[in-house]
């Protein structure tokens, strides 16, 4: 499944994402989205974000609702 473009990631979706800690492992943490970070159109491992629990990480998939 190809990574998400900055253009279909929306505040309030709910997305799973990998924090940095977690890159190694590839381990997925699914939250909602509160602030978009990468302000480029795509970025090769994911478009920053924070969710709605402060953690930051990059989006790997929009989880469909």
């Amino acid at each position: 499944m190809p990574i998400p473009t900055r253009a279909n990631i929306k505040p309030g979706l709910t997305v799973l994402i990998v924090l940095k800690q977690d890159q190694r492992t590839g381990k997925l943490t699914k939250g909602i989205v509160k602030d978009i970070l990468t302000k480029s159109p795509t970025h090769p491992h994911g478009i920053k974000v924070r969710l709605a629990d402060g953690q930051v990480g990059r989006v790997q998939e929009v989880v469909a609702e």
